[in-house]
């Protein structure tokens, strides 16, 4: 698999997200802020309109690693994921790029369900996975995380790095705080999530830093059926 990392020897390009959080691009931005806020509004326009056409129904949203081998258990996991939740009658969302991502959409298109690929510009090129049905791409990753938590009623998070992290606890930040409503959130693969699992149960919570409540909001689980039937809970 192609080594997608950002290192010195491997900058990539400069994304939009770059142009307008990088430090070293503050000057740029003071003489054409009000084109950017401009471009936000556009993507947004475009992805509300694109998404509502799309008239999916239910969504869940898949989070998972790019880097997922397509001749993985993992990916094959995704595959049955992706399929079972279309079976369930819910449409499937993910971030459209290759790995675990393209393996629940691979599932979803298999169930003859609405696959739906939301891609983001990064320093590498990624690009959409052939099964996507519903394609859009962002080049601002606050927009695409709106598009998101939108238009899924609830996630799953297969086996991840960095990426499945941050939309993890997006979500359940966002639960917590009463930002949405009814949101199942099911970890997908003991092994990988139990060591995080137990961490959030024993330091988190032993420690005060969240309440019981609050360590209910995520499960996990091994069983497909078991994880589908807690997204059916969104209903």
């Amino acid at each position: 698999m192609t080594d997608r990392r950002i290192t010195a020897d491997n900058p990539g390009r400069v994304t939009a997200d770059q142009h307008l959080l990088d430090a070293a691009h503050k000057e740029e931005w003071k003489q054409r802020a009000a084109w950017r806020v401009m471009k936000f509004q556009a993507e947004f326009v475009e992805g509300f309109d694109a998404m509502e056409a799309a008239e999916l129904g239910d969504a869940i949203g898949v989070y998972g690693s790019a880097r997922t081998p397509v001749d993985s258990e993992e990916y094959k996991l995704g595959v049955d994921l992706g399929r079972k939740l279309g079976e369930a009658g819910f449409s499937v969302i993910t971030g459209g790029g290759p790995g675990a991502m393209e393996a629940a959409n691979r599932g979803a298109a298999e169930a003859g369900v609405k696959s739906v690929g939301l891609g983001i510009e990064l320093p590498f090129e990624q690009g959409i996975n052939e099964f996507v049905h519903v394609e859009l791409d962002f080049k601002y990753f606050f927009v695409r995380k709106v598009m998101f938590l939108k238009y899924s009623c609830g996630f799953c998070a297969l086996p991840g790095g960095f990426g499945t992290m941050d939309e993890l606890f997006e979500a359940l930040t966002l639960v917590q705080t009463g930002k949405v409503g009814k949101f199942p959130i099911a970890l997908i693969g003991s092994a990988y999530w139990g060591g995080l699992f137990d961490w959030i149960r024993g330091s988190m919570l032993g420690d005060g830093k969240i309440g019981p409540a609050d360590a209910d909001l995520l499960m996990m689980t091994d069983d497909l059926d078991e994880a589908v039937e807690h997204m059916q809970r969104s209903r």
